[in-house]
């Protein structure tokens, strides 16, 4: 199957007998093409790794909400409970890790102006002009 068949264009490829500007118009769509191919992929990655997030939140969740079940399952037994109170104390130490890993430092700022400083420094800005 030909896509721009002979019949129309009497030759082989529609480039043969084409002018410059046109040829240049083809090479500009297939670099657009390129481009957009390269980002669909980056946007398949990033879903893909929003979906592995996703699966680890909702393993953190599960975790927390097992707490009073696995507590109820201890009873009285101090060697059991102090072995769910080990397991506990260690996942929250690793979740709490990976939360402060994952966390960006947060960016010095100037503190925030309060309504009196900004009424202050509009008059003097009015007064100086």
């Amino acid at each position: 199957m030909r896509v721009y068949g002979q019949r129309y264009h009497n030759c082989e490829t529609p480039w043969a007998d084409a002018p410059p500007w046109a040829i240049e118009l083809g090479a500009i769509n297939i670099l657009i093409i390129t481009k957009l191919e390269a980002i669909m992929a980056a946007i398949d990655d990033l879903a893909a790794a929003v979906a592995a997030e996703d699966t680890t939140i909702d393993s953190a969740v599960v975790l927390l909400n097992g707490i009073p079940a696995l507590i109820a399952a201890a009873g009285t037994d101090p060697a059991k409970l102090q072995a769910l109170q080990t397991d506990i104390t260690n996942k929250t130490a690793t979740l709490a890790a990976a939360v402060v890993a994952g966390t960006p430092t947060p960016v010095a700022s100037s503190p925030p102006v309060t309504p009196a400083q900004a009424t202050t420094a509009a008059q003097a800005s009015v007064a100086s002009t």
